[in-house]
């Protein structure tokens, strides 16, 4: 059953629905870019974690476009966490998700080493808050404020523990804001996670980049590919 600020969305893929909440965030086209990247790194029978899961969007997503055995949203704010369990939930008895494919965990990254075995996933997904700490404006609702500003964890946070997180050669795969490149890069070295591939995504593709993908591989050799940008309206 519906509260009254909640609707169901269709996300128009093999019958899956994602319920969403007025006032709390909301999956954007950056989602579906980047499970659209991320599917190519993603093997079969392969353990999935998503950082920063918000609706579950990006499981959701991805189990319909990998062949993952295991795919785990974690989510620090416990009213987003249970919307998103609600989804799978719903998406199960609907019968178009497999049961206890996906697993939603109210979590903090920065404590991932109280929640998760180290090396345990093959891949490690995220669209992480793109503001850095003490910038920006913030936004009435905190709510809207942690998926958005550095308030919860940092990129530094993320990158870190899922380089403890990944198995030795397992994926990194993430979308932020082209003003954070520099420390994306600078983070995932630093934490031995080599970028492999880089990819800008244009609101117009005559103009400036408004946000990037990278996949980087732990303990991967220095090789990176720079793709051909993307436009997404």
């Amino acid at each position: 059953m519906l509260n009254h600020d909640e609707q169901i969305d269709d996300l128009l893929l093999e019958g899956l629905k994602i319920i969403q909440k007025r006032g709390c965030f909301r999956y954007g086209t950056d989602a579906v870019v980047l499970s659209d990247f991320a599917k190519k790194y993603i093997k079969k029978g392969a353990k999935v974690l998503d950082i920063g899961t918000g609706t579950g969007i990006l499981p959701i997503l991805l189990s319909a476009k990998t062949e993952a055995q295991k795919l785990v949203g974690l989510e620090i704010q416990h009213e987003m966490a249970v919307l998103a369990g609600r989804s799978v939930k719903m998406n199960e008895e609907a019968g178009v998700l497999q049961k206890e494919r996906i697993e939603i965990v109210n979590g903090d990254i920065t404590k991932a080493r109280e929640i998760f075995s180290g090396r345990s996933f093959d891949a490690v997904v995220t669209n992480p808050p793109y503001k850095r700490k003490g910038a920006g404006i913030l936004n009435d609702s905190s709510r809207l404020n942690i998926a958005r500003h550095e308030i919860s964890c940092t990129l530094a946070d993320i990158v870190e523990n899922s380089a403890f997180l990944l198995k030795n050669g397992g994926d990194f795969i993430m979308i932020n804001h082209t003003e954070r490149l520099a420390d994306a890069i600078e983070e995932m070295r630093k934490n031995r996670i080599e970028p492999k591939e880089l990819q800008f995504v244009y609101s117009d593709i005559s103009g400036k980049p408004m946000l990037f993908l990278v996949h980087g591989v732990l303990f991967g050799g220095r090789n990176l590919v720079i793709e051909k940008g993307i436009e997404v309206k």
